[in-house]
C-alpha cells in the first residue's frame, strides 16, 4: 500500500509577545514539535489527544492552511511545502476539509446550493445547470432531498448541516480529507450516523481520511490506525486493535481509561491510569524555554523544563531520564511505534 500523505519533521511554532506598545518576542509555542508519520491511500488515521494538544494545527499544516515552520509534507509525490500559490491552489482541489462547528463553518448568507457549488466554481469543475445537478446527486449521497438546496444553513438541525459540509467536502472528487472533530458538536446518535456515512462514502469513492478526535471510543469504530498527541508531538502510533489492546504509552493508557464503559464490572477490574498533575489550560511544555521570559511562567505550573519527555510532569513514570531527555518514536512491535523510554 502506497502512502498518500508524508509528514517530515514539521514544525510550527508561534511567536509569545510581550508589550503594548513596543512589543517583543519573548518565547515560542510549540504547537507541532518535530512530527513525522505516513498516511496509507484509502486508510483512515485517527489523530487523538485532548484539546489543546496541536491536532488542528497540524491538520492545517498538513493542508497549508497554516504555513509550516520547517519541514515538509508531502501528497501523493508532490512537496506541499515548497509549492508556489498558485500550484498549491490547484493541489487543494484533491484536499478537502470538513470541520468541527457545522454551525459556525456555513455561510449564513448562502444557500446550500450555493455552499456545495462553490467549490465546483473555484476551480472551475463546473457551472450553471451542469453545477446544479452535481449539486443535486452529492444532497443525495449524504442523505438530504435535493429539494433543500435553496433552503439556508438556519433551517437545518446540526446532524443536516454537517452533511451539507460533507457534500461540499466531496464536491471536487477528492483523494483526501481532513474530519476535524466532525462530530464533537453532535448528538451521541447523530454521531453514529455520521460516522456511517463517513465509512459509506470511504468504499464509494475511495477516500483517505485524517480523523480528528479526542475520544478513543469514536475513532474506534472507523479508523485502521490510531495517532496519540500530547503537547505538539505523537507519543503513540499503532494499528487500532493493537493499541486499544496494548497502549504502551502512559498517555494513551490514561485516554483509554477515560472512555466510559456501560457495564459496572468491566469498569471495576480495569486499571485507572491516573496523571501526576492537573493539565495545565496552556502546557508549559509547548513553551521555547531557551527563549521564554521567566516573567511569563505561572508560579503554579512550576518551572518549564529545559529538556525531555513533555509528559514527564504529568507521568507517574516519569524519571530524571524522562525530564532530560526527549524520548523518540521507535518501534516496539511490527506497526507500533511509541515515544517513551519505558515501553
Amino acid at each position: 500500500m502506497n502512502p498518500l500523505i508524508r509528514v517530515r519533521d514539521l514544525n510550527v511554532h508561534f511567536p509569545v509577545s510581550r508589550g503594548v506598545l513596543f512589543k517583543r518576542t519573548t518565547g515560542v509555542v510549540r504547537a507541532v514539535d518535530r512530527i513525522s508519520f505516513e498516511i496509507m491511500r484509502g486508510e483512515t488515521l485517527s489523530l487523538v489527544g485532548e484539546s489543546g494538544c496541536g491536532k488542528s494545527t497540524l491538520a492545517r499544516a498538513i493542508l497549508q492552511l497554516e504555513r509550516p515552520t520547517s519541514g515538509r509534507v508531502y501528497f501523493g509525490n508532490t512537496e506541499l511545502t515548497g509549492l508556489a500559490p498558485a500550484a498549491l491552489r490547484q493541489a487543494r482541489r484533491y484536499m478537502q476539509m470538513i470541520f468541527q462547528d457545522p454551525y459556525s463553518s456555513l455561510n449564513p448568507r448562502m444557500t446550500v446550493a450555493q455552499i456545495v457549488a462553490e467549490p465546483l466554481l473555484v476551480h472551475g469543475v463546473a457551472t450553471g445547470r451542469q453545477s446544479r445537478k452535481r449539486v443535486a446527486g452529492l444532497l443525495q449521497t449524504v442523505g438530504l432531498s435535493p429539494g433543500m438546496m435553496h433552503r439556508y444553513p438556519h433551517e437545518f438541525s446540526g446532524g443536516q448541516r454537517q452533511r451539507i459540509g460533507i457534500a461540499r467536502a466531496l464536491a471536487v472528487n477528492p483523494d483526501f480529507i481532513v474530519c476535524d472533530e466532525a462530530i464533537a458538536a453532535l448528538d451521541v446518535s447523530i454521531q453514529a450516523q455520521i460516522i456511517n456515512l463517513l465509512k459509506d462514502l470511504q468504499r464509494q469513492f475511495d477516500l483517505t481520511y485524517l480523523f480528528i478526535a479526542h475520544d478513543l471510543a469514536v475513532v474506534k469504530h472507523l479508523s485502521r490506525r490510531v495517532a496519540a498527541m500530547y503537547a505538539g508531538r505523537i507519543v503513540e502510533l499503532a494499528d487500532r486493535d493493537r493499541l486499544y489492546d496494548d497502549p504502551q504509552h502512559p498517555y494513551t493508557r490514561l485516554l483509554l481509561s477515560a472512555v466510559p464503559v456501560p457495564d459496572p464490572g468491566a469498569r471495576a477490574g480495569r486499571h485507572a491510569e491516573s496523571p501526576a498533575a492537573d493539565p495545565a489550560s496552556v502546557d508549559p511544555a509547548l513553551v521555547d524555554p531557551a527563549s521564554v521570559d521567566p516573567a511569563l511562567v505561572d508560579p503554579a505550573l512550576g518551572t518549564v523544563p529545559a529538556t525531555g519527555c513533555s509528559f514527564s510532569h504529568r507521568c507517574p513514570l516519569a524519571t530524571d531520564r524522562c525530564r532530560r531527555d526527549a524520548p523518540e518514536l521507535r518501534p516496539v512491535a511490527e506497526g507500533h511505534e511509541v515515544a517513551c523510554f519505558h515501553a
